[in-house]
């Protein structure tokens, strides 16, 4: 079944109404804040920080790219099961910065540390909670190679501090979402819940995303968090296995960013079991949530695609193998050639058929069937009898394209996201710096 989210999809690069967005509930045990630090010299808030006052499980799956902002190595040396805080700043992505974006973190991590613990020593009248730069994370997001605008950002570290707030309705998760956008037109927020016992678990996501977008183990910025006590070994296995059909199923322009990260944080509010595995059934019930949740996220990311106008998904099925269904899928979601037809709305199904082709996969010409929408366009190595051009071009004038292709030589199946090009694109990243 096709659906047309063409009202969906807006050619206006303005922010989305409010009452589009999911209420996205208080989550126990975080604090969070956002303000400007003037990085984009416009006022807008560029600086978020997430803290958990009474620390946070978490886990973080990060890029692949061999080339990383100098958070990545930041955070991985922590090797903390449980963290306190969690700052992000977008407009810079402190990387290729050398030796000063390295020392910068480590500024940061220092000051933001002291501001955090005399916070603390203020809460608790005097009964004084180190907070150590070990126990702080990092994102960032923005232009590659440009010096890390470290003052900036420190200087305005006890205000944001200051700001931390413990209630959190609907249109604070947007300011948050918000703070952390580059070339995003829209925030990007979900929201699950279920029942556990008589608990109610919330997850609560947000993301940026809208190009540089192809993933691997993670894509772009996207923090969750959860007031379910989950420990982070645990948490880490939850994450990859939500990743693998939500972020690492969708692509904008095939290139992988050096700074992706996702990362998932429990406050430990809610005990739903002692000893907890996959295998119990409220953390089985915990994935389906979580799960649904981050495809949510990702398929927000391909929506608000730099200068999409058309939500494209593409199904492979009946592969011989999950990795050659990945393959193919991928191959034609990357196809400069698929994607500016899909803008043009020009039903060229040849340039899917290249696609497949070279994705180096061994298929069967005979046995393949090529269908956009409800139309089969080729089968039996050629076009399809039943093609009807007309129809077809009515139908690619939708907001929302569907193709599917079925290879008939196995079981396996693998469905990824993407959008069209338009001149937009090469609009929007041919003045990115200006």
């Amino acid at each position: 079944m096709t659906i047309n989210i063409k009202n969906f999809l807006n050619d206006k690069t303005t922010l989305s109404k409010m009452g589009e967005f999911q209420s996205l509930k208080q989550i126990e045990g975080l604090e969070m804040s956002s303000i400007s630090a003037d990085l984009y010299s416009d006022g807008r808030d560029d600086l978020a920080l997430f803290y958990f006052s009474k620390g946070a499980n978490y886990a973080t799956l990060t890029t692949s790219n061999s080339i990383t902002s100098e958070f990545i190595p930041w955070n991985n040396n922590s090797h903390k099961k449980i963290i306190k805080g969690l700052l992000v700043n977008t407009k810079n992505a402190n990387t290729f910065t050398g030796k000063q974006g390295k020392e910068s973190i480590d500024i940061l991590a220092k000051n933001l540390s002291r501001v955090l613990t005399l916070k603390e020593s203020k809460n608790k009248k005097g009964t004084s909670e180190t907070i150590k730069i070990k126990d702080l994370i990092f994102a960032s997001t923005g232009v590659i190679g440009e010096e890390f605008p470290v003052d900036k950002i420190r200087e305005r570290l006890p205000e944001l501090v200051e700001r931390l707030r413990k209630e959190h309705n609907k249109m604070y998760w947007i300011k948050l979402a918000s703070a952390i956008m580059t070339t995003d037109t829209k925030p990007k927020l979900a929201y699950e819940e279920i029942i556990i016992g008589d608990e109610l678990v919330k997850i609560c996501g947000i993301a940026k995303g809208s190009g540089m977008i192809a993933p691997n183990l993670a894509t772009m910025l996207s923090f969750i968090f959860t007031n379910a006590d989950i420990n982070s070994n645990l948490l880490k296995t939850l994450l990859k296995r939500a990743v693998a059909n939500s972020f690492n199923a969708i692509t904008v322009d095939s290139d992988q960013s050096t700074n992706d990260m996702v990362s998932i944080f429990s406050t430990r509010s809610i005990k739903i079991g002692q000893n907890i595995s996959l295998n119990d059934k409220a953390v089985q019930k915990f994935e389906i949530a979580l799960k649904k949740l981050c495809l949510n996220l990702a398929k927000q990311v391909i929506v608000d695609g730099e200068g999409a106008k058309k939500f494209v998904t593409i199904n492979v099925i009946n592969a011989k193998s999950l990795g050659s269904a990945k393959n193919i899928a991928f191959s034609i979601a990357n196809s400069p050639l698929v994607k500016t037809a899909i803008a043009g709305q020009d039903p060229n199904w040849g340039r899917i058929a290249m696609g497949i082709g070279k994705s180096g996969e061994i298929v069967d010409q005979k046995k393949l069937k090529i269908r956009i929408g409800n139309f089969i366009v080729a089968e039996n190595g050629k076009i399809s009898e039943t093609y009807d051009e007309k129809k077809l071009k009515e139908y690619m004038e939708w907001g929302s394209i569907e193709i599917e292709i079925n290879l008939k030589l196995g079981n396996d199946a693998f469905k990824c996201y993407t959008c069209d090009f338009t001149h937009d694109y090469i609009d929007i990243n041919a003045d990115y710096r200006n």
